[in-house]
């Protein structure tokens, strides 16, 4: 049985007609993803998400070694501008805080040499070591890196200013 319109075939086989290239056209009209591309998708943008993040960790701990070094530089630059006003270096007891707040009996004090006492904080959140020497000429600061322990090596190593101490 021949049907004068194509369409009324449709209507009695109950079958759509396939579209060119063998795809069956969805109702509507609205094409869209299927579940499997989505997947394939997803999948590669994970594969390249995981290629790059230990890249990219990696050189954000190199970024925050060089900020602890720029920090310590910085430090040793309020340290000896305390020096100048006072006429000495901070003690041991007194340490990095001098240069935040005025210890007592001390003349000449025209601080503070550092906004806050965040700034005696090294990148990883641990504090900046200070140390005076015994005669009291010569001080230096430290930070234990990364890892917040003595020793170490990469990001982990030592950071002290001044360079020479």
């Amino acid at each position: 049985m021949r049907h004068a319109h194509p369409e009324s075939a449709n209507l009695v086989t109950g079958r759509r007609r396939r579209a060119r290239g063998g795809r069956i056209p969805r109702r509507g009209g609205a094409d869209g993803y299927t579940l499997t591309e989505m997947l394939v998708v997803i999948a590669i943008i994970s594969l390249i998400a995981a290629a790059l993040t230990p890249g990219l960790i990696s050189q954000m701990n190199h970024a925050r070694a060089k900020t602890a070094q720029l920090q310590l530089d910085t430090l040793v630059s309020s340290v000896e501008t305390f020096r100048a006003d006072v006429g000495r270096y901070p003690t041991d007891q007194e340490g990095l805080a001098a240069l935040t707040s005025e210890p007592p009996g001390v003349e000449g004090w025209a601080g503070p040499y550092l906004r806050d006492v965040k700034a005696a904080q090294d990148p990883w959140g641990h504090p900046i070591l200070y140390h005076l020497t015994d005669d009291g000429s010569h001080f230096y600061v430290m930070s234990y890196g990364a890892d917040g322990k003595p020793g170490g090596a990469g990001v982990s190593r030592d950071l002290k200013a001044p360079a020479g101490s």
